[in-house]
């Protein structure tokens, strides 16, 4: 659907005197847009906005979010419904090609993706070359965009069919690349992928299982993963996604733009949220500690965060974390883990969630401080949740690099800037120079 102009705002220049005419436009859903496209050539001034925060990148029909309301779309299907009724194969289809799939179109893009699992045997060599202490994200941001080296078959942007082709491989290779990269961190050989498993079972499978013996996937834990992949595949303009947009307007191929947005992603800012989340439980140690950190995160000039609480986004509630909250009480009931750390979450998050201060500011457990528990339980280290994030969010990727390629309106992203430098001046020879 396209945007709707629906009406104009003026804009008064107080010094000139002189009044332009700005069309508001207005989408399906969400907050009226004020189009500023032809104000430098109105009025030779630029709109200034750090970090883009009041500013709409772009046109998309993919994802919608209202922060004040907790709502999070797919494709107009809500977050929840789709948590708890689809898999993330279903969702990604609605996000590459905008509807849930019928009987028949499910059946055979679960078939595409699951014969592109494999990945060229010469990637295999790659990981030699990397250090085994390696950062997961640093190995992920180099095979990745080393598979545009190994498909040449598919990187013509304009052929739809390339795109598509792209897209699946990226989708289904995601994984494998990931449980390689864990395989490598540890020393165990690499699992290739098994075709008669689903999305969320062959990625553990070839995360956990090895070759000495027969791997069973457990059931409670796919389930809690297909859940985890679901909740982050996409989450509208982010910084991550937005690099991917970036870097597809210049026509980039898919491959180096997927690996644009991991290295984005790589961002403490960003992506480590459920991995502070972790190392914030390390640092309070032990239950009976939990009141005084609880002082410190009420306390404005203390530094202490209480991470994994609230949201930048959403001013109510993540309405993903209620999803994942029962999956986490799954997952770690099914381990029966006894993990001082975990025990700790699970007794912070009863104690915040009765306190009147984090209530009443509406500061409720969100989707990384589930995602970080779970993951842990599961066996997963903390350098890899941000890989983890990675898989799932390809699809939320690849889906809006796909949106933007295929815009008639296409134009390479060129942000402009509020200069505040020096202003001419002469070249002094450096003799010359005090």
């Amino acid at each position: 659907m396209a945007e709707k102009k629906q009406s104009t705002m003026t804009l008064t220049d107080n010094d000139s005197g002189q009044s332009y005419e700005l069309p508001v436009l207005e989408g399906t859903i969400g907050p009226k847009v004020v189009d500023v496209r032809g104000l430098y050539g109105e009025t030779g001034m630029f709109t200034f906005d750090p970090s883009f925060t009041a500013t709409g990148s772009c046109k998309s029909r993919i994802t919608y979010i209202d922060g004040e309301k907790g709502i999070l779309l797919h494709r107009g299907y809500s977050i929840e419904e789709l948590a708890a009724k689809s898999n993330f194969m279903e969702v990604s289809h609605a996000l590459l090609y905008g509807d849930l799939p019928n009987k028949k179109e499910y059946d055979q893009f679960v078939e595409n993706i699951t014969y592109h699992t494999m990945v060229h045997e010469q990637v295999n060599y790659f990981y030699r070359g990397f250090r085994r202490d390696a950062h997961p994200m640093a190995v992920m941001c180099g095979v990745v965009a080393a598979l545009s080296a190994f498909y040449h078959d598919s990187l013509d942007i304009w052929d739809e069919r390339q795109r598509e082709i792209s897209a699946h491989r990226l989708i289904a290779k995601m994984p494998t690349l990931a449980a390689m990269t864990y395989k490598y961190s540890i020393g165990q050989p690499f699992m290739y992928p098994r075709n008669d498993l689903s999305y969320a079972e062959n990625f553990l499978y070839m995360c956990f299982g090895v070759p000495a013996e027969p791997y069973e996937v457990n059931p409670v834990l796919a389930d809690a993963m297909d859940k985890i992949l679901i909740l982050h595949a996409d989450h509208e303009q982010n910084a991550s996604t937005s690099t991917v947009r970036l870097a597809g307007s210049s026509q980039a191929n898919p491959f180096a733009c997927i690996a644009s947005g991991i290295a984005c992603l790589w961002g403490p800012a960003h992506g480590g949220a459920n991995q502070a989340v972790l190392e914030m439980l390390d640092q309070i140690g032990d239950k009976s500690r939990i009141p005084e950190f609880l002082e410190r995160a009420k306390d404005k000039d203390d530094p202490f965060r209480l991470m994994g609480f609230g949201h930048r986004v959403y001013k109510n509630f993540d309405p993903r974390a209620a999803v994942l909250k029962d999956s986490c009480h799954a997952v770690l009931k099914e381990l029966g883990v006894k993990d001082p750390r975990l025990e700790l979450a699970m007794e912070l998050e009863k104690i915040a969630l009765e306190d009147p201060y984090f209530v009443d500011r509406k500061l409720f457990p969100n989707v990384d401080f589930y995602s970080g528990i779970i993951l842990s339980a599961m066996g997963f280290p903390t350098s890899m949740f941000t890989v983890l994030f990675a898989v799932s969010r390809t699809v939320g990727w690849i889906s809006q690099w796909k949106e933007m390629i295929e815009e008639s309106s296409l134009r390479i992203g060129r942000p402009r800037q509020l200069y505040t430098g020096a202003g001419p001046r002469k070249y002094v020879p450096i003799s010359k120079r005090k």
